[in-house]
């Protein structure tokens, strides 16, 4: 063996460990995401009367009514949550997330940096799951392998 191929060996190594452990990575992306969002979505129910009044008075959600808004937005939070975390029709509930993600940073106008900037972040998110699909740890995935035999 030679010095070159020794680096060579070294590098496909530590890609096929990466390779191998993508999965998971990619299962816990989702599952960090789809909580954010499913929390987000419990909060709502929890207290839906403040829900209503903050969709009422506080968000600016252009054409809805109030009530249609905070049914919708929770609806979608915990729908998509639970369609992202089992990666299950995963690309159509991340791109409702996504959307969603959009409307509540841009519909909140006192919304401080901070908040901004961790919209962004999920959007980020969302829309790598959107275009690269959810992984490998999914039910997506497991329907597709077994579609095309």
């Amino acid at each position: 063996m030679t010095m070159t191929n020794k680096p060579i060996r070294i590098a496909k190594f530590a890609i096929q460990r990466l390779d191998d452990i993508s999965p998971v990575i990619d299962l816990a992306a989702r599952l960090f995401v789809a909580n954010v969002f499913w929390k987000s979505g419990l909060t709502k129910i929890a207290n839906w009367d403040s829900t209503v009044y903050l969709f009422t008075y506080l968000y600016h959600v252009p054409v809805l009514s109030p009530e249609v808004a905070a049914t919708s937005a929770t609806m979608v939070e915990l729908g998509g949550a639970v369609l992202l975390a089992l990666g299950l029709a995963s690309r159509f509930g991340t791109a409702a997330l996504f959307i969603l993600n959009i409307v509540a940073a841009t519909s909140y106008p006192d919304l401080s940096d901070a908040g901004r900037q961790l919209h962004v972040y999920w959007g980020i998110f969302l829309l790598i799951f959107l275009l690269h699909g959810p992984g490998k740890l999914s039910i997506d995935h497991f329907i597709r392998k077994k579609m095309m035999g």
